[in-house]
């Protein structure tokens, strides 16, 4: 079998998580990599022995099945043009884009070049979303009545994620980087959903990204969601994404651990035994023709809707 083959734009704590994805998997190698801060380029490709390109022309010449775009949210929409162009996949970092405008455009140039798109949403690959999913399916959980999302950081940005633009106002913030996760899994296990009202807040620097919001929405058919985020307070990282059924709650803590609870019962910490595609599994696959769990620019738009509405 021939191998699926990416290229790299931007290699810093996430794309190194995609460069391990890549070498790990047996079916898929790194053709090129290329990052405008050439002192981390060289780090990287000499950790890894990646081959690098001087250029952004030179990467795109090299004809990877796909390009992954981890630059700031600003710069996607430009890149995407530049890839579209030359007739290649799309695998892009969320947000979307710095805005639904650049999202939607995004979305047209890949359209008219009729490449196939992706993004990087590491939790539809999670074993605990797949069970969490799979008890909705199948009603273990009962009546759902509620969803609630509870982000807690007491820094922001988060200390291994330190980088000129990640706190602030124009590109950065928790709504920008962590809430998309969730919108979009909200949107994928209970469909479209509407944000009826929400406050945020924000320092008096106008430099700087938001340090709260609440909000509360609804899905189509009726169930409420809550959505609450906070930074700069005393106490650890928390993240808590709860669906509340009459039977179970179902709670996903701090990204992977997954807990239910019952009727008077204290809740248990259970590890699921599914082992779901990953995400350079899906990509593999669309290249070979083969239906796979992609989350789509068009999909990305939608999520990127809600983020800007949260961030007004």
């Amino acid at each position: 079998m021939t191998k699926t083959t990416f290229a790299l734009i931007g290699t810093g704590v996430v794309g190194e998580r995609i460069i391990n994805q890549i070498l790990a998997h047996p079916n898929c190698e790194i053709v090129s990599v290329f990052d405008e801060n050439k002192t981390r380029l060289k780090e990287i490709s000499t950790k890894y022995q990646l081959p690098v390109a001087g250029t952004l022309d030179e990467l795109l010449e090299s004809k990877p099945n796909w390009v992954y775009i981890g630059t700031p949210p600003v710069s996607h929409a430009p890149l995407a043009e530049q890839i579209a162009a030359y007739g290649l996949n799309i695998l892009s970092e969320k947000p979307l884009a710095h805005d639904t405008q650049d999202g939607m455009l995004m979305v047209r140039v890949a359209t008219e070049a009729n490449v196939q798109t992706a993004m990087h949403f590491p939790l539809m690959y999670s074993p605990v979303v797949h069970s969490l999913q799979h008890a909705i399916n199948t009603a273990s959980l009962g009546n759902i009545i509620r969803i609630e999302l509870h982000t807690y950081f007491p820094h922001w940005p988060r200390k291994w994620q330190q980088n000129p633009w990640i706190g602030t106002r124009e590109q950065g913030g928790f709504i920008r980087e962590v809430f998309p996760h969730y919108l979009q899994l909200i949107y994928r296990l209970f469909g479209h959903f509407t944000i009826s009202s929400h406050e945020t807040t924000y320092p008096k620097d106008e430099n700087l990204c938001e340090t709260g919001v609440s909000a509360l929405a609804k899905t189509e058919s009726g169930i409420p969601i809550v959505l609450n985020g906070l930074s700069g307070i005393g106490q650890e990282e928390r993240l808590e994404f709860k669906v509340f059924g009459t039977e179970k709650v179902m709670t996903i803590r701090n990204w992977s651990e997954l807990w239910i609870s019952e009727v008077d019962q204290v809740a248990v910490h259970e590890i699921p035994d599914n082992k779901p595609m990953s995400l350079i599994d899906a990509c593999h696959g669309v290249i070979n023709g083969k239906e796979s769990l992609i989350v789509s620019f068009e999909e990305g738009v939608k999520v990127q809707e809600w983020i800007d509405q949260l961030l007004k």
